[in-house]
């Protein structure tokens, strides 16, 4: 990281420090396979959403075995209201089974690994590999990140994978994984896609507003 990036982006973290010092991942879990079928059920849809879903869900399936097990059309009507819920049944099924068999039942914690689960990008390995690992190995970019990275002036891409690795170049590792979860969390209260609260924006000193208004 240069001074000049360091320079722009030491403020920003010191306020998402101070705005958001407890975040944490919105998605509620007890353990690494609650995490990762929570975050496969999570795309296109809230968070919200996925936990008043998996708040009785995860009381019925309670192991990756269960999941395996899963009654595909059942299942799929389970989770209806998370949206794609046939593509996302039939993942989360999958993924619970390649576990089973290939990891003896153990949510793997390697990047390679997790990615090769069915319905597993980037984005929700390194949910899992920061939130639960605790292995900052990647930066989450969601819609919210991708959208403030480009507001704040963190990066000038718009591809989801060009944004991460920019961003990994100017945010210090050890601060990837809470100010991965600070921005999305900025990008919900403050920073909204259509309406941003620029003017109640303390981030606002250290912001370009690249996008606002256009």
């Amino acid at each position: 990281m240069s001074d000049s990036e360091a320079d722009h982006t030491s403020p920003i973290l010191e306020e998402l420090h101070r705005l958001y010092p407890d975040a944490d991942c919105a998605l509620k879990h007890r353990n690494a396979h609650e995490l990762l079928f929570a975050t496969i059920m999570s795309a296109q849809t809230t968070d919200v959403n996925v936990n008043r879903v998996t708040a009785s869900l995860f009381e019925k399936y309670r192991t990756v075995k269960d999941f395996a097990d899963a009654d595909l059309e059942i299942f799929q009507e389970e989770i209806r209201s998370t949206g794609f819920f046939r593509n996302k049944a039939k993942n989360v099924v999958a993924a619970a089974n390649m576990i089973e068999e290939e990891h003896d039942g153990h949510v793997p914690d390697t990047m390679n690994d997790l990615v090769a689960l069915p319905g597993v990008a980037r984005k929700t390995a390194n949910v899992v590999l920061g939130t639960w690992f605790g292995k900052a190995t990647g930066f989450v970019v969601d819609t919210h990140v991708k959208r403030l990275a480009f507001r704040l002036g963190l990066t000038e891409q718009t591809d989801p994978v060009k944004v991460e690795k920019d961003l990994m170049e100017v945010i210090p590792q050890d601060e990837w994984i809470f100010s991965g979860h600070a921005i999305i969390l900025h990008g919900r209260a403050v920073c909204d896609a259509k309406k941003p609260l620029c003017d109640a924006c303390t981030l606002r000193p250290h912001c370009p507003q690249n996008g606002v208004g256009s």
